[in-house]
Formats: C-alpha cells, sequence, structure tokens
C-alpha cells in the first residue's frame, strides 16, 4: 500500500465510513464482516491507503453494497502519481492524424 493520499483514498474512505455508520456498527464489527484487521479498515476509511480490489470488494460485500457505489465518479486523474493525463482515445486519433498527414 502506498502512503501517498490521494483523492480517490479519501473519497473510497469517507463512502466506506458513511456506509459503516449507516448501519450503525463500529470499524472492528466490519472489520470482522470483511475478514480484515480493524487497523487496516482504519487506514482505508482515513484515505490513508489504497486497498485492493479483494478488499473492495470484501468491504463492499459486508456492507452489502454495489462495490461500484464505492468508487462511482473516481477517474485516474485522482490520483497523485498518473504517469500520463493522454487517454486510449488520444492515443487513437494522434495515430490517425499522423496517418492524414503522411
Amino acid at each position: 500500500m502506498s502512503s501517498a493520499h490521494s483523492e480517490a483514498a479519501r473519497l473510497l474512505g469517507s463512502r466506506i465510513r458513511e456506509e459503516r455508520q449507516r448501519f450503525a456498527i463500529n470499524q472492528m464489527e466490519l472489520a470482522e464482516l470483511a475478514g480484515l484487521h480493524f487497523t487496516n479498515l482504519g487506514k482505508i476509511e482515513r484515505g490513508q491507503a489504497n486497498p485492493s480490489l479483494h478488499t473492495i470488494l470484501r468491504i463492499a460485500g459486508a456492507l452489502n453494497v454495489d462495490p461500484a457505489t464505492l468508487v462511482e465518479g473516481m477517474t485516474a486523474d485522482m490520483l497523485p502519481d498518473r504517469p500520463h493525463k493522454i487517454t486510449v482515445a488520444d492515443l487513437i486519433k494522434a495515430r490517425e492524424d499522423a496517418q492524414r498527414t503522411d
């Protein structure tokens, strides 16, 4: 897990915390239901960890929510270390433009 805090990690953690609180359960209870250690869940809720897909699915399953609701609206632009801002659509367009000029 990265120590870099990202907007995406903070948003995911906030959504998990909101869902947990909606059910009026504490971190230890949710962590147990999801098969996690409660300190790891705390880091995720604070946006200090980047959970794996499996962990997100475990948490969503324990909360009985669609995992998509936890990541809805998130984009790669929310990551601090995104190496490229170019998308596959940009790459294809540049190739097509280059072929037209040849």
